[in-house]
């Protein structure tokens, strides 16, 4: 019963969130959270950073997946300060490979790729797991299960990634084919369900020239898919089947990154099948192989109340704060639009 609560409780407001996301985030408004002045011109205007949208959608997407983790490991008992030296590890990983990965596949110094970061963190996640043992566990006395490490960071994934796509959508990059030249049942399928996006600093406009075009809404199909598959995947995770929850996440996420990649628009490197789907492709033959061929070990059955107690204490909710802040401040400040400002007085109102 504790369980089935647990996954409503976390079904509602993420399908709240989304439905929110997918409906209003395509208008011109939601692309620039706030400009700041930074520097002074001739003239007497200011020069800006612009803050994003697109930056706190990502940070929101890391938080809750890191909270995630920390009450899935929590639920098999893994104290947070392996949870949290093992995610920190994988995010000083993948953040940086977001961005460098793209830059090699794409050619874009300013651009910022998940499907490179996963690819990563895929490859380095049953290392970080061994490592975090070896160097923590022998000296705290706790050893994180290695099966159901992977499968709460898949799932974890799952969702990052999932609530991730709304950023996608504020700034109007990943986007998908337009309508126009589609066949038949695509119209039929998508034309009351299409995305169309208006503003000049946005993606789709100056990458794609698609401004204000009728276009798949492959970030909406991409974030419900990943969502729901990460649901599902709780479900075999809090009744112990974690190689399930594992091969499972990994397949429907990666498969999908595979197939959606053939509805997109925007520039994803040279060749028909992209670098982005063969990494898919490889992530979940390594993934898989990864859980398969680990050895067995028994695993406490998850408690979903074991794993809501840490917080109680403040320093998860500090961690997530930290990293809420970090994230946003790495990815929120645009590097691609830029903000001239002006200032004046109401006169009437002195």
């Amino acid at each position: 019963m504790t369980q089935s609560l647990f996954i409503v409780l976390l079904a509602l407001p993420l399908s709240g969130y989304l439905f929110w996301g997918i409906t209003v985030l395509p208008r011109e408004r939601w692309q620039i959270f706030a400009a700041v002045p930074v520097r002074k011109m001739i003239d007497g205007r200011w020069n800006g950073i612009n803050l994003t949208w697109y930056g706190i959608l990502t940070a929101n997407a890391y938080g809750v997946a890191a909270a995630l983790l920390l009450v899935l490991l929590g639920t098999v008992r893994v104290p947070i300060v392996g949870t949290a030296a093992m995610a920190a590890i994988l995010l000083v990983l993948c953040v940086p490979a977001s961005h460098l990965v793209a830059r090699v596949v794409e050619k874009k110094a300013h651009t910022f790729t998940v499907g490179g970061a996963v690819f990563v963190g895929v490859i380095a996640a049953p290392w970080i797991v061994l490592l975090v043992n070896r160097a923590f566990g022998q000296a705290t006395g706790f050893t994180i299960p290695f099966s159901a490490a992977l499968a709460a960071l898949a799932i974890a994934y799952a969702f990052g990634e999932g609530l991730g796509r709304l950023a996608c959508i504020s700034f109007g990059c990943c986007y998908g084919r337009p309508l126009v030249g589609s066949p038949s049942w695509v119209w039929r399928l998508f034309a009351g369900r299409c995305f169309t996006f208006f503003g000049k600093t946005r993606k789709i406009a100056y990458a794609g020239g698609l401004e204000g075009e009728k276009v798949l809404p492959v970030q909406a199909l991409t974030a419900v898919i990943y969502v729901g598959c990460g649901l599902a995947a709780i479900v075999l995770y809090l009744n112990s089947r974690f190689a399930a929850a594992f091969i499972m996440t990994m397949a429907v996420t990666q498969s999908w990154r595979f197939i959606s990649e053939f509805l997109r628009a925007d520039y994803r490197g040279t060749g028909k099948v992209s670098a982005y789907q063969v990494m898919g492709i490889a992530a979940i033959i390594y993934g898989g192989g990864a859980i398969l061929l680990a050895p067995a070990a028994a695993v406490a059955a998850p408690d979903i109340c074991a794993g809501l107690i840490p917080f109680w204490n403040p320093a998860p909710l500090i961690f997530l704060q930290f990293l809420w802040i970090a994230i946003f401040l790495y990815i929120g400040r645009s590097s691609v639009t830029g903000a001239t400002l002006s200032f004046h007085i109401h006169s009437d109102r002195i």
